[in-house]
């Protein structure tokens, strides 16, 4: 059963709108509040589309990200508790409670390890908002959590910009040609580190 790939096909289909750039900053933004789905799916077929404009289509991306990581951040913090029958209802509930275990636990080191921790997050296929409002509801503070949204999520789009810039139509047939078994990888990764945390969470 093919899913990612007609996905991929109607996101080129967007990506050619002549307001996508504003989806991209848009979705990037609830992204980082509670939307499931990565912007990297909009942004790739974006610069695939206009490889010259990538670098600024990941700036937008970043930037609507980094809006919606503080908004994130806020509600995590003041509206958690409130919110928790939404996020139950969602099924988002149980992985956001096994990154508020995490969280918590490298705060326990230092402001610092939360951040070493945060960095690294942004190589995973993790949805932003799972850090968000994990880093919120614990009160990592702020110049650390900014600073490691803004490498996490920076490096992201720009090195996927910088990949198909480079690659050119190359890129694009690759993505096509893999899109279907690596969006199936990045499920069962995203599945398994979340069974990982509540386990974790649990016996540690």
């Amino acid at each position: 059963m093919k899913i990612f790939g007609p996905l991929y096909e109607r996101a080129m289909k967007w990506a050619a709108h002549e307001r996508a750039p504003t989806y991209l900053t848009v979705l990037s933004f609830i992204e980082a509040i509670i939307f499931p789905v990565m912007p990297e799916v909009m942004l790739a077929p974006m610069c695939v589309a206009q490889p010259k404009r990538g670098w600024w289509f990941a700036t937008l991306s970043l930037s609507g990200s980094m809006a919606g990581a503080l908004v994130g951040y806020a509600l995590g913090h003041y509206a958690f508790e409130v919110l928790k029958p939404v996020f139950a209802a969602l099924g988002m509930l149980t992985s956001i409670e096994s990154g508020i275990a995490v969280v918590q636990a490298k705060m326990a080191e230092s402001p610092w390890a939360v951040f070493t921790f945060l960095v690294l997050g942004g190589f995973m296929p993790i949805p932003m908002k799972v850090f968000t409002w994990a880093s919120g509801i614990v009160g990592v503070p702020l110049p650390q959590y900014f600073l490691s949204m803004l490498i996490g999520r920076g490096k992201r789009v720009f090195v996927l910009a910088a990949v198909i810039r480079i690659g050119g139509p190359r890129a694009e047939a690759a993505l096509r040609r893999w899109i279907e078994p690596l969006g199936w990888i990045a499920t069962v990764l995203v599945v398994a580190l979340v069974a990982w945390l509540v386990w974790r969470s649990k016996f540690a």
